[in-house]
């Protein structure tokens, strides 16, 4: 084959794909259709859960100084996300150019074979691998594989050629979206309506430019095959509120509309999907770059491990079985923002309402980890500890040599057996995954008595963060999780 996995789509869930495949020693070529990256600002900064996730494989550095804040929105209405636990904030303004071009530099660093210019024309999965034909610099040639991925956005080639169900709902309505500079503009919050729409404007850090969105009402939906022009933009922003902002430079200019759905399965055969091939909705709060991602990094490892033959094909089933609930609740909690900020006068009293519920705290930690991500727990098993199928904390640690923590633990994007109180059976119990699993001894630093850490003897870590098994509180035993999330150790193999 020409590799274990071809990838098609080099945007943020494509190329974090690669990297978590590369990470694990599996061989991935990563197809677009694109000569070159667009440079367009699009999705805008990072949730809460993407930061950790980023900050697990050591990447927020190369970020640099990222504006981070805890204000944030549902559906334009003020939430503050300081009232989750996280050592992050989110971020607000690294514009999604910016991280495509730090997410190439390390996939291919890692020897991430990425190939632009090569657009996918269709594909023949015989049970065994897929086959792929694509067109590239020298014409059309087929490839082979044992996996393949679409990652190739909302239009996706790769769902459409392999056959996935594609529900949901068509847009009712246009909205244009731009980058504009020279222009002086008064912010604008998410969610500002006005007789004739809705309007926002808001900095985006260096460079001078400023985002605006523009909804206006009875704006229908079209079948564009290019970008719309800036004119068609300043004019529905001059009806909207009566300013005239043609003369301005813009950057980047796009439509899009509300437009709902999700594949009915994340996998068909020897055929994935991850990001926007799998679910597109309504851009509300930067979601759909973000969940993109975080599918990426769910299904990284466990294609990997199945790809290496250290794990059994069926482990790719608790990749749909945990990420379809995640676009759901995507689905569910994008369809209700667009309510609240696309619709007229009528839907005030609801705002007025969910407004004043927004000031209990319990409410605000609610709405504040349904966009952020925080609140995901995925099913690993029964047990009464608290951080069962939750991220592992971020957690300070010391052993004899040196001080880690249990975010640096995740950077190989290995699992790890994290012994708190240095047991020498339960390590040696674990010795047979060891080829998989680091397992390390350590004692936490500064664990706080309401901390749902305090008190734990050990902790099984996936690679994508997610706590798989703890002691004491979990109802399988050791062996058990490390077979079921890991495959049968090497004696068992043997």
């Amino acid at each position: 084959m020409d590799a274990s996995v071809i990838v098609a789509g080099a945007g943020p869930a494509g190329l974090t794909l690669a990297a978590e495949l590369r990470l694990a020693g599996v061989d991935v070529i990563v197809l677009d259709r694109l000569a070159e990256r667009t440079g367009e600002s699009r999705g805008l900064g990072f949730t809460t859960r993407t930061m950790e996730v980023f900050d697990q494989r050591g990447l927020l550095s190369r970020f640099g100084d990222m504006g981070t804040s805890n204000a944030g929105h549902f559906g334009g209405l003020p939430v503050d996300f300081g009232v989750l636990d996280s050592v992050h904030q989110a971020a607000k303004t690294v514009p999604q150019s910016t991280t495509e071009t730090i997410l190439e530099e390390w996939t291919v660093s890692l020897g991430a074979d990425l190939r632009r210019g090569w657009e996918l024309l269709s594909l023949r999965d015989d049970g065994d691998g897929v086959e792929v034909v694509v067109r590239g610099p020298e014409g059309e040639q087929q490839l082979t594989a044992a996996y393949l991925v679409g990652c190739d956005g909302g239009r996706s080639t790769v769902r459409k050629a392999a056959g996935f169900d594609f529900p949901g709902t068509a847009a009712t309505m246009e909205m244009f979206l731009a980058d504009v500079r020279g222009v002086d503009l008064k912010p604008r919050l998410i969610g500002e309506t006005l007789p004739g729409g809705m309007v926002m404007a808001g900095p985006l850090g260096d460079g001078g430019f400023t985002r605006i969105i523009v909804c206006e009402h009875g704006a229908q939906p079209r079948q564009r095959t290019e970008p719309p022009t800036f004119q068609e933009v300043a004019a529905a922003w001059q009806r909207i509120t009566g300013i005239d902002i043609s003369h301005a430079e813009p950057g980047w200019v796009s439509a899009f509309g509300d437009a709902t759905r999700q594949v009915t399965e994340y996998q068909r055969g020897r055929v994935l999907l991850a990001g926007d091939s799998a679910h597109i909705h309504l851009p509300a709060g930067g979601q759909g770059m973000n969940t993109g991602i975080q599918d990426a990094v769910n299904l990284g490892w466990k294609l990997a491990a199945v790809v290496r033959g250290t794990a059994p094909a069926t482990l790719l089933d608790t990749y749909h079985g945990e990420r379809f609930p995640v676009g759901q609740r995507l689905m569910l909690n994008t369809k209700a923002q667009g309510l609240l900020f696309l619709s007229g006068p009528e839907i005030q009293p609801l705002r007025d309402v969910l407004g004043e519920l927004i000031r209990y705290e319990e409410v605000s930690r609610h709405l504040a980890g349904m966009v952020s991500g925080l609140e995901i727990r995925y099913d690993v098993g029964r047990g009464s500890h608290p951080l069962l199928g939750l991220r592992m904390p971020h957690l300070e640690l010391v052993d004899d040599t040196r001080k880690t923590s249990s975010t640096a633990l995740l950077h190989p994007a290995r699992g790890v057996l994290l012994d708190l109180e240095d047991n020498a059976e339960l390590r040696n119990r674990a010795a047979g995954w060891s080829d998989r699993v680091d397992i390390v001894t350590a004692a936490p630093h500064g664990v706080p008595q309401d901390s749902p850490l305090h008190g734990t003897a050990a902790v099984l870590v996936r690679p994508d963060g997610h706590v798989a098994w703890a002691a004491p509180g979990s109802h399988h035993d050791l062996p058990m999780a490390l077979e079921r999330w890991f495959g049968p150790s090497r004696i068992q193999q043997a």
